[in-house]
C-alpha cells in the first residue's frame, strides 16, 4: 500500500508555489505580460502612427497638385516665362459713296509697359522721367496700369503717336526706362481734317469707366474706341479684334525667343452715302454761321451732306491734346455739338404738316379758301401775321407761297390740338429717326400729358395755334425737317435717314403715311408756288424746277433762327432734300438760308452726283 504525502498548507495572501495552475491563472498572468509590454512600447506606436498620417498628407497634396492641378499650375509656370505683346487690329477704313477716303490709319510707335514696374524700387524714378518724355503727368501714367493686376503678362500702353524725339529719348534713357516697350501700331487718320467732323466723328483711348462698362464685349486697356459720330455708332464693326505676339523671357525678365502669334483681325471697311464733294460745298455755303445743313436723297434716306458749324478737327484725339490746344477748340463755342440733330423751333416750315392734317382730316379739303388777318384772335390769344396787315382771301397754295400765319392758324385751330399731334408724330417729328449717330435728339411734340408733367397745366387752343406755325413747344432737328421735306418729294412715305451705303435695305424701311393723292399733290403745288412766286425766289437754280419753303423762328432773347428746306426736280423723281438752319442769324429763311440751297443744289446738279 503506496502512501501519499499530505500538500502543504500555502499561507494566506503568499503567492501560489504549487507547480500545477489554472487556465484562469494562465489568462491572468498573460494578460499582465502583454500590458507590460504596450506601456514599455507606446511612444514608438504613437510616432509611428503619426509618421504614417504625414507622409499620407503629403502624398494626397503631391497627388493633387501633380495630378489635378497639374495643368493650371503648368500653364501659370509659363506665364510667368512669356510676355505678351497685344497687337491693336486695324481700325476699318469709311470711304464715301464714290470710294474717297473719310477714315483711315496709319502708322505710329506707342510705349507699353508691365504691370508688374510698379512695385519695383525704381517706380518713381521712371514714372517721372517717363511722363516727361510722353508730355503727360506721372499720376496719369499710374492711372493707365491700375486697370491690370500687378503679375498681369500684359503690356500695357502708356503712350501712343510718339514723335522721332520721343523715341529718341526713351532709348537715350535706357539706363532709367529700361522696362519700356516700344511698338509700331496704326492710328485714327482723317485725311480731310475738319470736313465731315460731326458726322464721323473721333476715336480715343478708352477711359477706366467705358473699360468697366464694356470689359465683357472684349475690351481691354489701350483699347480705342468710336466716341462720337459714325466711329461711335458703327463702332461694333470698325473695331476689329486683338490680336498679340508672346515672347518668352528668362528670370531677368529679357526676350530670349518669339514663342507664337495671333493675327489681328482687322475692322469691316464701310462706304457711308455721304458725298464728299456735296459736303465740301455744303460747309462753304454755310461758312462760319452757326447751324446746319442736311441733304438726303428722298427716295431711300441716305445722307448726302451733314454739316454743322463750328466743327473741329478729329486727328487731334489721335495725339495727346495739350491744354492750349482744348481751350482752343472749345473756344469756338461748342464744337462738338452736331445741330444737324438737335432740336430747334421749326417755325413755318412746318406749316406742310399743318396743310396735310387740314386735308386728311377732311375739315378742310384742298380747295379751301380762307380770310387771313393782321392778326387772328382765337381762345384769348392774338396771332400776327408777319406782313402785320394780312393777304385777303388766299388757298393752300397762295398761302404756302407767302407763308401766311392767320391762315394755318384757322386751319390748326380747326382741325384741334389732337390732330395736329397725331399728324406731327406721323411725319416723324417727336422721336428720333434712326439714324446711325447716337448723339441724335428726338426734339420735342408736346401734348396734354406732357405739359401736365412739365407745368402742371393743361393744352390749351392757345399751344395748338402756336404748333399749327411751328413755334410754341414745338422742336425740330434739320434732320427731321428734311425727313418731312422728303415725304411730298417721294410721294407720301416716310424714310429713314442713314449713313452706311445699303439702299435696298432702306427702301424696305419706308413707310407710307396713306396720304390721299390730292393732299400730296396740293402741298407739292404750295411748296412749288414758295420758289417761283413766293418767299423762296433765293433758291431757285436755272434749269432746275425747286420747290421749297422758308421759316423764321422766334427765338428769344436773342436774332431769330433762319429755314429753308427744298427739294428737286419737282415733280420729276426728286434724288435731293437739302435744308439750311442758320441760328440767331436774325433776318428771314428767304433770305438767309435760301441761298445756301441754292449753292448746295447749283452743286449737286452740276456735278450729277444723283
Amino acid at each position: 500500500m503506496q502512501i501519499v504525502p499530505p500538500i502543504p498548507k500555502r499561507k494566506k495572501n503568499s503567492p501560489s508555489t504549487t507547480p500545477y495552475t489554472t487556465l484562469s491563472n494562465i489568462s491572468q498572468q498573460k494578460k499582465k505580460k502583454w500590458l507590460t509590454v504596450g506601456q514599455k512600447d507606446q511612444p514608438i506606436m504613437i510616432m509611428i502612427l503619426i509618421t504614417l498620417f504625414l507622409f499620407g498628407g503629403i502624398a494626397s497634396r503631391l497627388t493633387y497638385f501633380q495630378i489635378i492641378k497639374g495643368q493650371e499650375f503648368a500653364e501659370k509656370a509659363a506665364s510667368n516665362r512669356t510676355r505678351i505683346i497685344p497687337q491693336a487690329p486695324v481700325r476699318g477704313n469709311l470711304f464715301d459713296r464714290k470710294g474717297r477716303v473719310l477714315a483711315s490709319t496709319r502708322l505710329s510707335h506707342s510705349a507699353y509697359l508691365l504691370p508688374r514696374i510698379q512695385i519695383q524700387p525704381n517706380w518713381e524714378e521712371v514714372k517721372i522721367e517717363l511722363a516727361k518724355i510722353l508730355n503727360t503727368n506721372p499720376e496719369e501714367l499710374q492711372e493707365k496700369l491700375k486697370g491690370e493686376n500687378l503679375d498681369s503678362p500684359t503690356l500695357v500702353k502708356v503712350g501712343s503717336n510718339l514723335t522721332p524725339q520721343q523715341i529718341t529719348a526713351i532709348e537715350e534713357n535706357r539706363e532709367i526706362l529700361g522696362e519700356v516697350e516700344l511698338s509700331i501700331e496704326t492710328i485714327r487718320n482723317y485725311p480731310n481734317n475738319r470736313v465731315a467732323s460731326h458726322v464721323l466723328g473721333y476715336t480715343r483711348e478708352i477711359n477706366a469707366e467705358e473699360l468697366e462698362q464694356r470689359r465683357n464685349e472684349g475690351y481691354r486697356l489701350g483699347d480705342v474706341i468710336g466716341k462720337m459720330g459714325i466711329e461711335r455708332g458703327l463702332e461694333s464693326k470698325l473695331r476689329g479684334q486683338w490680336g498679340g505676339i508672346v515672347l518668352e523671357t528668362d528670370g531677368a525678365g529679357k526676350i530670349v525667343r518669339r514663342v507664337g502669334v495671333q493675327e489681328a483681325v482687322a475692322g469691316q471697311d464701310i462706304q457711308l452715302t455721304l458725298d464728299l464733294e456735296l459736303q465740301k460745298v455744303a460747309e462753304e455755303a454755310l461758312g462760319d454761321r452757326k447751324g446746319a445743313v442736311v441733304a438726303l436723297d428722298p427716295r431711300d434716306g441716305g445722307v448726302l451732306a451733314m454739316v454743322s458749324y463750328p466743327g473741329f478737327d478729329p486727328n487731334i484725339f489721335s495725339d495727346n491734346i495739350t491744354p492750349e490746344i482744348w481751350q482752343e477748340v472749345q473756344g469756338q463755342g461748342n464744337p462738338f455739338i452736331n445741330r444737324s440733330i438737335v432740336g430747334f423751333p421749326p417755325a413755318s416750315t412746318f406749316k406742310v404738316v399743318t396743310a396735310a392734317a387740314g386735308m386728311e382730316t377732311g375739315k378742310y379739303p384742298p380747295n379751301t379758301v380762307l380770310p387771313t388777318y393782321a392778326f387772328l384772335r382765337r381762345a384769348g390769344m392774338a396771332l400776327g401775321e408777319w406782313n402785320r396787315a394780312g393777304f385777303g382771301p388766299m388757298n393752300y397754295i397762295r398761302s404756302m407761297a407767302w407763308s401766311s400765319n392767320t391762315f394755318y392758324g384757322q386751319i390748326g385751330y380747326g382741325v384741334g390740338g389732337e390732330n395736329l399731334i397725331e399728324w406731327s408724330r406721323k411725319f416723324g417729328f417727336g422721336s428720333k429717326t434712326g439714324i446711325e449717330l447716337v448723339e441724335e435728339t428726338p426734339g420735342l411734340i408736346a401734348d396734354n400729358e406732357w405739359k401736365q408733367s412739365r407745368f402742371n397745366m393743361d393744352w390749351t387752343a392757345g399751344d395748338t395755334l402756336n404748333m399749327s406755325i411751328g413755334q410754341g413747344f414745338t422742336l425740330a432737328t434739320p434732320l427731321q425737317v428734311a425727313g418731312m421735306f422728303a415725304i411730298p418729294a417721294n410721294g407720301g412715305y416716310r424714310i429713314v435717314p442713314h449713313l452706311e451705303n445699303d439702299s435696298e435695305t432702306y427702301l424696305a424701311k419706308r413707310e407710307s403715311l396713306g396720304m390721299k393723292p390730292e393732299t400730296i399733290s396740293t402741298i407739292k403745288q404750295g411748296l412749288r408756288a414758295v420758289v417761283t412766286s413766293g418767299t423762296g425766289g433765293g433758291s431757285a437754280v436755272p434749269g432746275i424746277a425747286v420747290a421749297g419753303k422758308s421759316g423764321t423762328a422766334e427765338a428769344p432773347p436773342g436774332k431769330s433762327h433762319a429755314w429753308f428746306g427744298a427739294y428737286a426736280p419737282y415733280d420729276d423723281n426728286p434724288s435731293i432734300v437739302v435744308v439750311a438752319f442758320v441760328e440767331h442769324s436774325g433776318g428771314g429763311g428767304g433770305a438767309v438760308a435760301a441761298p445756301i440751297v441754292q449753292r448746295v443744289l447749283s452743286a449737286y446738279f452740276a456735278n450729277e452726283t444723283n
